[in-house]
């Protein structure tokens, strides 16, 4: 029962985030089980079987609101499939303790370009309320599927890697975020049905799957009605710290650190408290610079 609740929450969290974000359920919902004792195989099986759930109604929803562009999404699912086959062979060959810092390490990876995306976000781009594909440089999006999908197949993350890539091209957010999400279902299959075929899911019984899918289930709704009353950037902002923290801790007790710890931990809050600061930082600067111009 304790198992259950915990994969409940984790799927309530996930959702929360991913709601509200457009990215984070899997290395959120990841970090908390894999920091609960869950094997690496059984936490992407979990994450991913959730996902397809999930992910088939927020594709409906993109669908409904012309949010999809088909040739992306396909451009984008494709290589992200295979992608996702190599992670699922690493987790079904690699053993789960030595696996584990290797994941965790992977997620502080994830944690990073979160805060990075979030930390100073971009203005809106050109023909973000367009019912068309806007052009965009597509250079580079096939490889970047592809990383994606390895990461997805190992720890449910997807969404950070491939997202942030198109809005840095200049993709409008809307059809980024719904491709994305779309395509991420088909990814989300792949990994899953291998895992299970490969490895029999790591033990994994679909009572604990639907609990984390009750749990993403009924954050839905709340993460579509709070989204209106909390800032993306301060929620992208937290969420880089939470995973920070929790994938810092399973380093730290892997290589037995100790009190050392406390200067990761150190470390994290001034990370993110520069994260959060840097526009006016950035402000400042300029402010700095134009003065001595002008005077």
């Amino acid at each position: 029962m304790g198992d259950l609740f915990i994969v409940g929450l984790a799927g309530f969290l996930a959702s929360m985030v991913d709601g509200a974000l457009g990215m984070g359920f899997g290395p959120t919902s990841s970090s908390i089980l894999l920091s609960q004792g869950f094997s690496p195989a059984a936490t992407s099986t979990i994450v991913n079987l959730a996902k397809v759930a999930t992910g088939l109604s927020a594709a409906a929803a993109h669908w409904r609101f012309r949010n999809i562009d088909r040739r992306l999404v396909l451009r984008l699912a494709i290589p992200g499939s295979l992608g996702a086959l190599v992670g699922v062979t690493i987790l079904a060959n690699v053993d789960g303790n030595q696996l584990k810092p290797i994941l965790a390490a992977l997620l502080l990876l994830v944690a990073i370009r979160i805060l990075a995306r979030f930390s100073n976000l971009p203005s809106r781009p050109a023909g973000a309320d367009e019912d068309s594909l806007p052009t965009y440089d597509e250079r580079g999006t096939i490889p970047t599927a592809a990383v994606g999908g390895v990461t997805n197949g190992l720890v449910g993350a997807w969404g950070p890697v491939v997202t942030p890539f198109l809005l840095h091209k200049g993709l409008a957010p809307r059809f980024a975020i719904g491709s994305v999400n779309t395509a991420e279902v088909a990814v989300a299959v792949v990994a899953s049905g291998s895992l299970l075929g490969s490895v029999g899911g790591g033990g994994v019984d679909f009572g604990i799957v639907l609990a984390m899918i009750i749990g993403g289930v009924i954050a839905s709704p709340i993460a579509a009605w709070s989204i209106r009353f909390l800032p993306a950037r301060g929620l992208g902002i937290a969420v880089g710290a939470l995973l920070l923290t929790t994938n810092t801790r399973e380093l730290a007790n892997w290589g037995d650190l100790g009190r050392t710890r406390w200067f990761a931990y150190a470390a994290i809050a001034v990370v993110t408290t520069v994260a959060a600061l840097r526009p006016r930082l950035a402000q400042r600067r300029q402010v700095d610079v134009v003065d001595p111009a002008t005077a």
